[in-house]
């Protein structure tokens, strides 16, 4: 059987008939032990009540008047209902207690009689104790001396026979209707899962599932969902990374067609500037392959070799080692942070490089921890960023108007400077600098670092 919720129902089901089953057999073996230690103090009590009667009733010779007289008194002294016949076995005595049950329960009442048979012949009938309105059973006869066993009192009385089969079946059909709707339901999300797995799996990147309810299933459609709009932003991150890094591809690549083609009939003097030209340009493509494949690497949170580490470094002296290359000054205290050294080093170098490229010759770098965080901060008084633009500088490819052809540039250095500071659990931004210029803040949780 392949459908999941027929192999779910089937084992509840199951499960409720083996359970239904068991507890009427512990509760039959209870019932009938109970049945007898009941039967056992009702056979002690009555015997104790014939042996008293055996000698207190009068001869079977004297009166019937006196008999009968001597049979009422005791039936209502011991709050029982007796009955005595002659040695012929015709009634000479009757309880009105008896007289009233016998009315009431007709030919019911022999299951409830015990038979005493007495020394002179006589038989004197008790009515044991027990509960009206039990359902007949097997008729014993009244002069047999072996009388059917006693009722329970009302607690005790269980079903039997087909009766008992009968409330079993019922239990059991209520459960399985019951169950049905609830098996169904969460299988039925099971099915909606799987569809929207394969539809996704089919290209549909904007397919989600429901997450309705808080059980098990729920988590999976929520994991499902996350997994998917993070493949999805994957996806459409790297279609833009591949668009974007095409077009910047063709430039240097065009550049370098030219020098080439006009190497052979450039003059002496001429020559050593088309290499130098040639030079820069396959640096600037190298740079670019380099740039695009981190970016693609951080983007799919993979572990490339130097990436995932987790080394002890002094921020402090990272920050002024990247510093010296830039001529920047360095102030501030020393920080232990743990993370991937070379890309912590990578995010400094991009912001101190994007200063020097845009900012000025003044270049500032301060490192310092402020309540739960580890803050690296760079500054430069270049012409400053527009306030509407602070957060699209950290895209993709994204160049201020008019900077790139004063500085170059291909506008990862920002982006990758926000991937890295997100890898380490951490933020970069962007801020006026008082007096003209820009701020960029890199903030790492304390949580890896220890000052």
């Amino acid at each position: 059987m392949k459908t999941l919720y027929l192999r779910i129902y089937l084992t509840v089901v199951a499960v409720l008939a083996l359970f239904a089953l068991a507890s009427g057999w512990m509760m039959q073996q209870h019932l009938e032990h109970e049945r007898g230690r009941y039967e056992e103090r009702v056979r002690e009590r009555t015997e104790a009540w014939a042996e008293l009667l055996q000698r207190a009733l009068p001869p079977a010779q004297a009166p019937l008047s006196e008999q009968e007289a001597a049979l009422q008194n005791w039936s209502q002294r011991l709050r029982v209902a007796l009955a005595l016949d002659d040695a012929q076995g015709r009634r000479v005595a009757t309880s009105e207690p008896f007289q009233r049950r016998e009315e009431e329960a007709g030919p019911m009442l022999e299951r409830r009689l015990q038979r005493v048979p007495l020394p002179d012949g006589r038989t004197l009938w008790v009515l044991r104790p027990g509960m009206r309105g039990f359902a007949p059973g097997p008729r014993a006869g009244a002069r047999t001396g072996h009388p059917p066993p006693a009722p329970l009192s009302g607690f005790l009385r269980w079903p039997e026979g087909p009766t008992l089969v009968l409330l079993l079946a019922l239990l059991f059909i209520a459960v399985a209707a019951g169950a049905w709707p609830v098996v169904r339901r969460l299988t039925r999300r099971l099915e909606a899962l799987r569809r929207g797995v394969e539809a996704f799996g089919a290209g549909a990147l904007g397919e989600r599932v429901s997450e309705d309810g808080r059980d098990e299933v729920a988590a999976v459609a929520a994991s499902f969902n996350r997994a998917a709009a993070r493949i999805e932003a994957l996806l459409q991150s790297h279609k833009s990374l591949l668009a974007n890094a095409s077009h910047e591809l063709r430039s240097p690549l065009a550049r370098l067609k030219m020098a080439l083609a006009m190497l052979d009939e450039a003059p002496e003097g001429e020559r050593e500037v088309l290499r130098r030209e040639i030079d820069a340009d396959i640096g600037e493509l190298d740079a670019l392959v380099e740039e695009v494949l981190l970016a693609s690497r951080l983007d799919a949170g993979s572990a490339a070799e130097g990436e995932g580490r987790d080394d002890e470094l002094d921020l402090l002296g990272l920050a002024a080692e990247e510093a010296a290359r830039v001529g920047a000054s360095v102030q501030g205290e020393a920080v232990t942070l743990r993370g991937d050294e070379r890309l912590l080093r990578r995010a400094l170098r991009n912001l101190l490089e994007n200063a020097r490229r845009y900012g000025g010759g003044e270049i500032e770098v301060s490192v310092r921890t402020e309540a739960a965080q580890a803050l690296v901060q760079v500054c430069d008084r270049g012409p400053g960023v527009p306030q509407g633009l602070r957060e699209r500088i950290f895209e993709p490819f994204f160049r201020l108007p008019g900077h790139a052809e004063k500085a170059g540039g291909v506008g990862l250095g920002l982006s990758l400077v926000r991937q890295i500071a997100e890898r380490h659990g951490g933020s970069v931004r962007c801020f006026a600098r008082e007096g003209g210029g820009s701020c960029f803040t890199l903030a790492l949780p304390r949580a890896a670092a220890r000052a």
